[in-house]
């Protein structure tokens, strides 16, 4: 059974940080790409940042400030978050991704706020 969890999210004040975590089993996660989406309300999933064997990419609006990266050995993908800003609450999503096969977890919620 296929089963990507996501933890580490909460309330946080601005120019903080978090690290969001998304534990994956039941595939091989060495052979996905990995990728962290977000969605805040009204508006789409976008994506934030993803890693794969030739390392981190990251939308805009987080570069310099996010970190994507990956522990095969835990079969975990984690993002480093940091200088968060407002505009950054959203639930977070991670996603992993072989061909035609998307698999998602269940979202973390991420506010920042004062």
């Amino acid at each position: 059974q296929v089963q990507l969890v996501e933890s580490g999210g909460g309330l946080v004040q601005p120019g903080g940080s978090l690290r969001l975590s998304c534990a994956a089993s039941g595939f091989t996660f060495t052979s996905y790409v990995m990728s962290w989406y977000r969605q805040a309300p009204g508006k789409e999933r976008d994506l934030v940042a993803t890693i794969s064997s030739a390392g981190g990419s990251y939308a805009d609006s987080v570069k310099g400030r996010f970190t994507i990266s990956r522990d095969n050995a835990r079969n975990t993908v984690y993002l480093q978050m940091n200088s968060l800003k407002p505009e950054d609450t959203a639930v977070y999503y991670c996603k992993a991704a072989l061909r035609w096969t998307n698999y998602w977890g269940q979202g973390t919620q991420v506010t920042v706020s004062a």
